[in-house]
């Protein structure tokens, strides 16, 4: 650090010639608290805590064991990694003096947490397409087995990306190699980033196929029912009108939350202001609060045992049949 020389004191006694400034005799004092300091605790706790609820609701229900809960379950997982990861960076900045190993901490848990939340994402829309052109033989014992191997695929890939920096692939001993994310450099957020855009566009084409299948379902039960005696015209338009507002409610939010910083992480540099980097990481981290609610909380099994916990004594013992499109 370049300080002046009127900073400096001499000890003229011990002749030993300048000493340190002032300001390094004492303790670093941790920077002031701001509204993005309060704004970065208070949405990392909300992601860790409403995650950690349908991770556990999932776990501890054995009824749930179908791929679509498993794929649901490393979703949550993957966000609840990314709450604690914008919690101590908000500890490592606010609270904690911050070093080079808190950075490859936090930027490792980020990297681990979005790349698998991603991927459960193109995950949940495999499932739900499947579900559709294979409803006779979907959701057997060997999907899951394949389902559980496909997350333990995903995961290790994840833990691999996250643990890269941390083995050496940062930037901290080269400035001039930094990407918009210190401390990773611009090749591995380039790499990083064109996966992310990868595994976008596989999922709307699986979304594509979701609805081609679906349209084909419903032509094919309005042509059954006018062709039955006494048959009713087909009635399911308001309910299909229904399910493709939300199918782009979901479109809407997963491009918006992931398309950002996916091409930021392309065009950028390490010259660009810090404040888009922050403006376009805001809704991938906005991704990680509002999935819960767009796919775990919306699944009519997970909700009928989180309000069994809540008021047990208002939800009947009724069985009921899981239907993959609920998601």
């Amino acid at each position: 650090m370049i300080v002046n020389v009127s900073e400096l004191v001499w000890d003229e006694s011990s002749g030993l010639g300048p000493l340190e400034p002032l300001e390094s005799l004492l303790p670093l004092a941790p920077p002031a608290l701001t509204a993005w300091g309060v704004a970065l605790c208070v949405s990392g706790t909300l992601i860790a805590a409403e995650n950690a609820v349908v991770v556990a609701t999932i776990l501890a229900t054995p009824s749930l064991r179908a791929p679509v809960f498993l794929l649901l379950a490393s979703l949550g997982l993957a966000d609840l990694l990314a709450g604690v990861a914008l919690v101590l960076h908000f500890l490592f900045l606010f609270c904690l003096e911050p070093s080079d190993w808190s950075e490859l901490l936090t930027s490792g848990l980020l990297v681990t947490s979005l790349s698998a939340s991603l991927c459960s994402l193109m995950g949940v829309a495999l499932d739900r397409y499947l579900s559709l052109s294979q409803a006779l033989t979907y959701g057997s014992g060997r999907s899951r087995r394949r389902a559980a191997a496909l997350l333990l695929l995903v995961w290790a890939a994840a833990c691999a990306l996250g643990a890269a920096p941390a083995m050496g692939w940062h930037c901290l001993g080269e400035p001039g190699s930094c990407s918009v994310a210190r401390p990773l450099t611009r090749t591995y957020l380039s790499l990083l980033c064109g996966g992310f855009l990868v595994v976008v566009a596989a999922t709307l084409q699986l979304y594509a196929g979701i609805c081609r299948v679906a349209r084909r379902h419903a032509h094919a039960i309005a042509t059954q029912r006018h062709f039955l005696p006494g048959g009713r015209p087909y009635a399911g338009r308001g309910g299909g009108g229904r399910g493709f507002s939300r199918l782009l409610l979901v479109l809407g939010v997963f491009v918006g939350c992931w398309m950002p910083f996916s091409l930021w992480g392309l065009l950028g540099d390490a010259s660009s202001p810090p404040l888009y980097t922050y403006a376009t990481l805001a809704p991938a981290a906005g991704g990680s609060l509002l999935n819960p609610i767009l796919y775990s909380l919306r699944n009519k099994d997970i909700r009928r045992v989180l309000l069994h916990a809540c008021c047990p004594r208002r939800i009947s013992r009724a069985t009921h049949v899981h239907n993959p499109v609920d998601v």
